[in-house]
């Protein structure tokens, strides 16, 4: 980590275990069946939890794991580019679409340098909770106030499902 980063960190302190929580529990009270942003909310629970295999693998498993973590990520943010963020841009959010692009291109640098990284090197898993800190503070940010915003504000829902769906799954496969 950074000395910028760390100067960061010290300065705006992650949210809390219980603030991610309550912001995940917001965004799912808000979510239809099977709309975008319960897909989106289901994807943020896989990326979570390829984060905790990545942080729970032996250093053997952890090139598997990394290559889980960056599917669901790939295919996640992806679909996000493509289809929320230009929505929230157009529904008025066009800071916070700007910030999500911003996050998710550093997140991306971020997962490039973890591949350059030897899986037995220490400095893997301090790369891996950089990450994982960065990506975490995205995901409440998107769930405690973007996503709800773009719900409420945007005016054509079943597109954004079809589009964010069709998007995903083209990732996904890939």
């Amino acid at each position: 980590m950074s000395i910028i980063d760390k100067a960061l960190g010290a300065i705006t302190p992650p949210e809390s275990d219980e603030k991610r929580a309550e912001a995940t529990q917001k965004a799912r009270a808000a979510a239809g069946s099977g709309d975008w942003l319960s897909l989106a909310l289901d994807h943020h629970d896989e990326i979570r939890a390829a984060f905790d295999g990545c942080r729970a693998a032996s250093v053997a498993e952890r090139p598997a794991a990394m290559k889980r973590l960056a599917l669901i990520m790939n295919a996640h943010v992806l679909a996000e580019e493509v289809v929320l963020y230009p929505a929230m841009a157009k529904a008025g959010g066009k800071g916070h679409a700007n910030m999500a692009y911003t996050e998710q291109v550093a997140a991306k640098m971020q997962m490039a340098e973890l591949e350059r990284i030897a899986p037995s090197d220490e400095g893997w898993m301090e790369k891996l909770e950089h990450i994982r800190g960065a990506v975490l503070h995205h995901i409440f940010e998107e769930e405690s106030s973007w996503f709800l915003e773009l719900k409420e504000q945007y005016d054509d829902q079943p597109a954004l499902t079809a589009r964010y769906t069709e998007e995903f799954e083209r990732y996904r496969r890939s």
